[in-house]
């Protein structure tokens, strides 16, 4: 989210050219030794529009995705919209309260314990849910935040389709789960089984996938304004689209 600190770097970041420094961010993060598995280019992805406002967004190295926060009259100012909230995540990311520590870990078991009422001996086992949040960040230690996204993402999108749930009613543990799902990147095959699933729910209870889809939208777009993480949401709604394509496609076939 943006603060005051965030507007400051804002102003100063406005002074140079935010696309190509986001891009030299992440290609010295990556000369430093940073493990970016899918390399360190930042990619960009304009929402089809005839007329502004335009919308950007920008997926960076990790998984993390920021989205234009501003009124963008073009797509070239969308695109440096985006850039300057994703940059400006990319600078705080490197601050040492953003890495995984064993000390970030017991604070965020500890928060995420008192959310939920829940008790030290859950954090320690793997098959409760905060036991597998500890497993994942430990499976993680000394990666940042914005590089640690993509596999939290995955994880929340498996929660969000019901996979997860499935996955216990057919006795796999939790350490299965996660063992299975810790090295997968958020790919297509993910994608598409996933919605899969949503077209199969949408034959069952018809309007189901419009009413996600328009909640999605809608929790997107204001997450991009206040400009937080989108990954997830946008996730959602690629994986949604995708569903109504494919009945789109179904019913065009038995026409």
């Amino acid at each position: 989210m943006l603060h005051t600190e965030g507007h400051a770097l804002l102003r100063a970041v406005g002074q140079v050219n935010v696309v190509e420094a986001l891009q030299e961010f992440w290609q010295m993060k990556q000369s430093r030794g940073a493990d970016l598995k899918n390399g360190a280019l930042v990619v960009y992805e304009m929402v089809p529009s005839n007329s502004p406002p335009y919308v950007c967004y920008v997926t960076l190295p990790g998984g993390s995705c920021f989205g234009s926060f501003q009124f963008c009259p073009t797509k070239a100012e969308a695109r440096r919209s985006a850039a300057k909230i994703a940059l400006m995540n990319s600078v705080f990311n490197e601050h040492p309260s953003r890495r995984i520590t064993d000390e970030f870990i017991e604070k965020s078991v500890s928060e995420a314990l008192a959310s939920f009422n829940g008790n030290r001996e859950e954090a320690d086992n793997p098959n409760t849910g905060i036991g597998a949040f500890r497993f994942m960040l430990e499976s993680n230690k000394g990666k940042s935040m914005l590089e640690f996204q993509e596999l939290m993402t995955v994880f929340q999108l498996l929660h969000w389709n019901g996979s997860l749930k499935a996955m216990r009613e057919r006795q796999c543990s939790r350490q299965e789960v996660l063992a299975h799902y810790s090295h997968r990147a958020l790919d297509d095959d993910i994608r598409h089984q996933m919605a899969l699933d949503w077209v199969s729910r949408e034959q069952s209870v018809p309007g189901a996938l419009s009413r996600e889809l328009a909640s999605t939208e809608r929790e997107l777009d204001e997450a991009r304004l206040a400009g937080k993480e989108l990954r997830f949401h946008k996730e959602k709604k690629d994986i949604l689209m995708l569903a109504a394509g494919q009945l789109g496609n179904m019913h065009s076939s038995n026409c």
